[in-house]
């Protein structure tokens, strides 16, 4: 099979699936039609907003279709009607149920952002850095009914950098995920590569992120709050409570020097706001108040005289 005689249908929604649909229409793929979530309300105001897969559809003349759910009949039928070879998953935001999973010839798909069967679930990027892995990828696998368990196509490594955030991290995953989605798809699609299954003992597990679990808590170390700071960045964020508000982190690093103070306590240090965890000292590099804008903590620090109450909120 011709890339351009295969049929594809492209699941996907944020920007981390924009990558893979581009290099499907680069690579001369027949993209037939873009399914993604429907626009939302999102941010202040709660204005509409369409997925960015949409976006990069609309962008590249390829039909979008957009349903709430995937187990009406009508919907079912419509999705048939596209006739796919193959069905290419990326992100889309819920899982196919099996009637879905068999309509395409060939299969489906996913493009999963980690390295099967480590990190199954809906957070792989803010888990591997959370936890503090040295490296992490992407992985081109066949899509079964139980989340992110089929066969493995392909995985892809790279290493995560000390200063990676989710966000940048992300970043490179989904440009990765379309190169390695591009290099095996030929191949797969004509039966030339065959998907391994995964090893049941190394697999973990990840959950959806609340917007409640950038809260840092007074049972981390140091350096379980560092990696949360960049583990929750962009979202939902890293935050602690100061002076009855939320005062957001998006950068910070870990002082040079040990301290014995309790969780929570505050202290300038590197003339930035500082907070103490077991085994250390946290420098906030960069912070936000609600309502305003990001500052590095040195501004911050002017802003409240060079004067920090005792101890701020960690849960």
């Amino acid at each position: 099979m011709t890339p351009s005689t295969v049929r594809v249908v492209f699941m996907g929604s944020p920007a981390f699936a924009v990558p893979s649909l581009r290099a499907l229409v680069a690579g001369g793929y027949n993209v037939v039609a873009a399914v993604s979530q429907p626009d939302r309300p999102a941010g202040r105001g709660a204005k509409v907003h369409a997925p960015e897969v949409k976006v990069a559809a609309v962008e590249l003349g390829i039909h979008v279709f957009q349903p709430e759910t995937l187990k009406d009949t009508a919907v079912c039928e419509r999705m048939a009607g596209f006739d796919a070879d193959v069905f290419v998953v990326a992100a889309y935001g819920k899982i196919l149920p099996r009637a879905v999973l068999a309509m395409p010839h060939r299969g489906c798909v996913n493009v999963h952002a980690s390295l099967l069967p480590r990190w199954r679930g809906a957070s792989p990027i803010n888990a591997a850095i959370l936890t503090g892995d040295s490296e992490t990828g992407v992985s081109i696998m066949e899509l079964e009914s139980k989340m992110d368990a089929g066969p493995v196509i392909a995985r892809n490594a790279i290493p995560i950098a000390p200063d990676d955030t989710a966000g940048t991290l992300e970043r490179r995953l989904a440009e990765l995920g379309a190169r390695t989605l591009l290099e095996v798809l030929p191949g797969w699609c004509g039966r030339e590569i065959s998907a391994v299954a995964q090893d049941e003992s190394f697999v973990t597990y990840c959950a959806l992120l609340k917007k409640e679990d950038g809260h840092l808590k007074f049972t981390m170390t140091v350096e379980e709050a560092q990696r949360a700071v960049r583990g929750y960045n962009p979202w939902p964020g890293a935050y602690v409570r100061y002076r009855g508000e939320r005062l957001a982190i998006w950068s910070a690093h870990v002082a040079d020097w040990p301290s014995d103070a309790s969780p929570g306590s505050l202290s300038i240090v590197e003339k930035c706001p500082a907070m103490s965890f077991a085994g250390g000292v946290l420098v906030l590099d960069e912070v936000q108040r609600a309502g305003s804008r990001r500052v590095p903590g040195q501004q911050f620090l002017n802003g409240e005289r060079g004067e920090l109450p005792l101890v701020a909120g960690l849960a």
